[in-house]
Parts: structure tokens; sequence; C-alpha cells
């Protein structure tokens, strides 16, 4: 902290050390030329370490190659005004320090030094995310339209850093701004933008809507767009959206705009769920897939053939998905025989094969485990059956690595008893939760362990709660809202029996005082659905979480003559949750295995092995698709 004190501070003083004898008319010369001067490289080396320095096992900040503007603006004042710019900052946008310091940097989006407001093609999914990361003290990164003091657009590629103090406060925040030409056309603009002047604003008060006292103009319609658009249509749903946007027209071109429905989305699913569907909304847009996956009217099963091999032969793998490759570790070959490898599927290859991975090395072979992403291309293995018996070890991968290596990571002094046929999830990309399982002695477990892969020294810790589901194995844990986690199904100890179970519950990790509850689910009785169906109780199933936070469940084993391929769907975070059935046309899987079960990209679920109920066959793939993958598709 001495050292970050003192580089500000010699900033705010106008302190340059002495490294080079160029004249401030030479240094502007090398700036305008592409290279920075000796002061700004020593910033970006400050800067580039201070980031370094952090704890993030799985985020590694690139460092800044291109000539960069650098801002310092004061954590303690009110708005967080502008304490120091260096030379880049004033060549790139034409503004003197003495005309940035003391002024909030939106004055960077206003077109020309006399604006009142942000130009209209500025981001404001971006800026409500920078406000966030403001108000929550941690680094942003992003681009934004900015303008040069001659109007000239620029793209700002922005880091934020905040500073903190001994104690914990925020004193500084750090902004590196690399600027480039931006390629716009500024007679175009993002959402509409109207007059506040009575002859524009009947165009919204035409026909039969909505007015005030007998002729007065509605007041939420006085309103600027931006605020139409960043401070009221942003925080519903994006069905409530649909729905308002037939008060008129003007709210209705609103309501059909792609950024005000990326930031409806945003606020609802939340940052990773958004990165996870950027793909899809080039093909769709966010209006039309915020729709399909609302209304689900897009779903559909449809069946395709990769190549390559997963040999030899195995069953009772564990799968899971890291951005678009399909993951596949372990696995019980002939005999029993624990498998140790590791196999790749990426979807994105014109030609899909499997792969195995070259590792330098491996955790010991297993099955009955659990597999899953932590974030990007960082995977998680825990626990299962190998040679020695039940395992409690945990090992992570980055598959992007230049040699892929499995790291085993101690795990404190007091980890889960060892298991498998446990459930497991993880949530924030770095908190790994274990819940479940068969021990040794064949005991049925109900522990539930959490373990933060992100710090220093991971130890498990055991999560309290005043009462715990019944013991169970093959169960499934669905993470929904960020930190809730759904529970359903499984093999159950109901006194001296062991049965399959069809009940819910839920549990928010983030709470305080996490407490596990039963959830009393119903039969959806509406239109389009089967009523007083209610899942049968099941193990080894699939449960997927959708983006808008509903969970859907299918496959398994069942008990009777049940079809294994019916799909579920609940949303949990209702008052009173009700289980509906989606008729999905296409060609569904047999079989269908929590296991060996992937979602990829929160619209894609990729069944392995469901044709003959066990998974030696791994060619063959099932796909529910739950938005459209091309405008062709309709």
């Amino acid at each position: 902290m001495a050292k970050e004190e003192e580089f500000i501070n010699n900033r705010r003083a106008g302190k340059r050390p002495k490294l080079t004898q160029k004249t401030k008319d030479q240094e502007r010369e090398s700036i305008c030329n592409g290279h920075n001067n000796q002061w700004d490289l020593e910033e970006n080396q400050y800067l580039h370490n201070n980031n370094n320095n952090n704890n993030n096992k799985f985020y590694y900040p690139q460092p800044v190659l291109a000539p960069s503007s650098i801002v310092v603006c004061d954590a303690l004042e009110a708005d967080y005004p502008i304490i120091y710019v260096n030379t880049s900052f004033e060549i790139f946008t034409g503004y003197r320090a003495n005309e940035a310091l003391g002024r909030n940097c939106r004055f960077l989006q206003y077109m020309d030094p006399h604006a009142q407001r942000r130009h209209p093609l500025v981001d404001p999914v971006m800026v409500s995310e920078m406000r966030r990361c403001l108000e929550e003290a941690v680094q942003f990164e992003g681009e934004l339209l900015n303008f040069k003091k001659d109007g000239t657009p620029l793209v700002n590629r922005l880091r934020l850093q905040p500073i903190h103090a001994d104690d914990g406060t925020i004193t500084h925040v750090i902004g590196i701004q690399i600027f480039s030409e931006a390629k716009v056309n500024l007679n175009h603009v993002s959402y509409p933008v109207y007059k506040e002047k009575c002859d524009h604003q009947f165009d919204c008060a035409d026909d039969d809507h909505p007015t005030k006292d007998g002729g007065d103009f509605c007041g939420i319609l006085q309103l600027s767009d931006e605020v139409l658009a960043h401070n009221i249509l942003s925080r519903l749903t994006p069905r409530d959206v649909a729905s308002i946007g037939s008060v008129c027209r003007r709210i209705y071109q609103l309501t059909k705009n792609e950024l005000v429905r990326k930031m409806v989305c945003q606020n609802l699913w939340g940052r990773e769920v958004i990165g996870n569907l950027e793909l899809m909304t080039k093909k769709l847009g966010w209006v039309r897939l915020a729709r399909e996956l609302t209304t689900l009217e897009a779903v559909r099963w449809r069946k395709f053939t990769v190549g390559g091999a997963v040999e030899p032969s195995r069953c009772n793998f564990s799968a899971c998905a890291a951005g678009n490759r399909l993951v596949l570790f372990g696995g019980e070959g002939v005999d029993m025989q624990p498998m140790d490898d590791t196999f790749v599927l990426n979807l994105d290859a014109e030609h899909p094969e499997w792969r195995r991975v070259s590792v330098k090395s491996s955790p010991p072979g297993r099955w009955g485990h659990t597999l899953s992403c932590l974030n990007g291309s960082w995977l998680v293995v825990f626990g299962g059956c190998g040679k020695q018996g039940l395992l409690n070890d945990v090992f992570v991968i980055d598959l992007d690595a230049k040699q892929p290596t499995w790291t085993e990571i101690p795990g404190g002094s007091t980890p889960p008893v060892p298991r498998s046929w446990h459930s497991s999830c993880t949530i924030d990309g770095s908190k790994l939760v274990v819940s479940g399982g068969c021990s040794d002695s064949g005991v049925l477990l109900s522990d539930t362990h959490l373990l933060d892969l992100m710090t220093n020294t991971p130890a498990w810790r055991e999560i309290p709660t005043s009462w715990a589901p019944p013991s169970r194995l093959g169960h499934s844990l669905t993470v929904y809202g960020k930190t809730n986690i759904f529970m359903f199904g499984g093999l159950v100890k109901s006194g001296q029996l062991r049965l399959r179970s069809g009940e819910a519950y839920t549990i928010d990790i983030g709470n305080d005082n996490p407490r596990w509850r039963q959830l009393e689910c119903g039969a959806h009785a509406g239109g389009g659905t089967q009523g007083g169906v209610v899942p049968p109780p099941r193990l080894d199933h699939v449960a997927v979480s959708m983006p808008c936070g509903r969970i859907i469940i299918f496959g398994g084993s069942i008990a009777g003559l049940h079809s294994s391929s019916q799909i579920f769907l609940i949303d949990p975070s209702e008052e009173k949750p009700s289980w509906r059935i989606i008729n999905v046309p296409g060609q569904p899987p047999k079989f269908a295995w929590g296991h060996s079960t992937c979602v990829v990209g929160g619209t894609r679920v990729l069944v392995l092995g469901g044709h003959t109920g066990e998974e030696w066959i791994l060619n063959e793939l099932h796909e529910l698709c739950l938005a459209s993958k091309h405008d062709s598709d309709f």
C-alpha cells in the first residue's frame, strides 16, 4: 500500500522520474507515432505488476502493450473526480489536464464539451456494468464509445482498478485507457431519441393509449429514452418487457431495442450467463433469444454423429462442458478397471471428433466421480471409486495451458469423507460444492461441503445447517440465481429401505445462515400441459438450469413404465413452485444420465450414449436445443 500511495502522491504533485531527456514536444511526437514515453511505460509496468499480485488462480490480466492513457480518480470524493491525467490522455482526447481535473470521466461520453447527456450510441449496458463494478469495488474491463474534444468518436478499451488502503477502504481508482479509431455512423442511434416537446410527445399518446386526468400527458412518457430504458425497462422481466410494449409506439420501439433487451437479461440472469449467451445473440439477437428462452417455443431434440473414439470403451465416466468443448474424464472400463484418461470433443470444429488430451500427469483412475467446469477452460474432479477404494481428492486442470496438467489441490485438514455417486456443482466459477453420496462402508451420506479454489490455501468447510435432507446418492445439484442450489431425486434412505425419491430441496449458499428447505411442488394445470403430473421418483437423472433460472429434469433410472425422455420444468424461485411437462418434438434419447450429459452455452443440452442405456458408444449424440441455432431453423 505504501508504494501505491507514493506512486499516486508523486503523480498528483507532478513529479516525474528522471528517465529520459526528451522534451515535451518530443514526448508528444512519440505518443502520436504509437510509442509510449518512459513515464507511461513505468506506469504500465506498475499497473501490470499490481494486477498480477492478486490471488486469482484462473484469471490472468493481459499486459498493456499499446500507448495508454492513465487517469487517477479520487474514490473518497463524491462522483470520483479526476485528480491526474497523463500526457497520453491529453493527446488522444484533445482535453488539457486543467479541463479534466475535478470532473467525472463520463464527460468523454459526450460528443461535444457543451453537451448535457451522453451520446445515444454509448452502450448503456457497459455504463451500467462499470457503475456496478465501482459500487462493488471490483475491477472493470470493457469497451466504451468516447469522443475527443472536437467530436471525433473513439473506442476506449478501459480497465478500472480500485486501490485499497490498509483498512480495506477504496482510496483511488486507476483507469487505463487504450484509444483507437471508432468506425461508427453518428447519424444512427442505438434506440429512439425523442425531443421533449409536446408535438413529438403527441405521437406517444395517440389513439386509446393512457393519459392522465382527462387529457394531461402521462408523466412517465415525459422521461427521456435513456431513463426509460436504463432505469425502468431494464429492471423488468423479459415477459413483462414484451407486455409493456403495447402501451404505445415509443415504448414498443424501446422494448425492441437490442441493448435494452440485453440489459433486461443481464439484470435478471447475471453477467456469467450473458457471457455464455453472447455467441447465440450474434445469430438471433437478444429480443428473439429472450423470447425463445422464456416461451420455449423453439425447443426440440436432434441427433447427430461425431468422429473419433473414446478408447478403451467405458461407462460411469463423468463429462461436462468447457465453453464449446465437451470434456470426459475417467470411467469404468472392462472388468471394472478405473480409467484415468481425458478426452475432448470440440463442437466448434467443422467435423467434431473425440481426441485424447495429452496431459503431463493424471489423477488416479476412477469412476462414480464428478467433473465440473470452474471458469472457462478450468475443470475440477472430485471423489469416486479407484483401485484402492473410495476417494476424496481434488484435481484441477486448465485445458488451454500449453501443457495441460492435472494438479492436486490440498483441501486442508477436514476434507469430506471418501465417497462415490455423490453430486457436485460450482458457484461463482470458483467454489466447488459437494453433497451426499455413498461412503466406503456403504452408508448413504447427507452432508454438504464447500471448497473455495480461489484462495491461497483452499480448505474444505462443511456447510452447517440445522436440518438436512435425508441421506442419498445419485441425486442432482443445480445452481440457479447465483448462489441458490436445487436438489432433486436420488436413492434415499427411508428407514431400513432405500427408495427412489421425487422430492426437491433448495438452499442459499450465499446466506449467512444457509438452511435446506423442502419445496412443496404441485402440478401445473395450465393450458398445453398435462395436469396432475409430477416427475416420477428417479436417480442418476439429468437436471439443467436454464438461463432464466428455471430447471428441467429428465432421464435417469425410473421405477415402473414411465418414459425417461419426458421433460419436466420447474421454477424454484416461485412462491408456490409447480411442475410442468414440456412436449418436445424431434428424436429424444432412449436413456439419459446426469454424469454423461453436458450443458453448452446455456442453450444446448448434449446427451452422450443415449441409445443403449450404457455409455459404451459415444459417437452418437442427442441434443436438446433450447433456442434456434440459425434463422433458417424457423
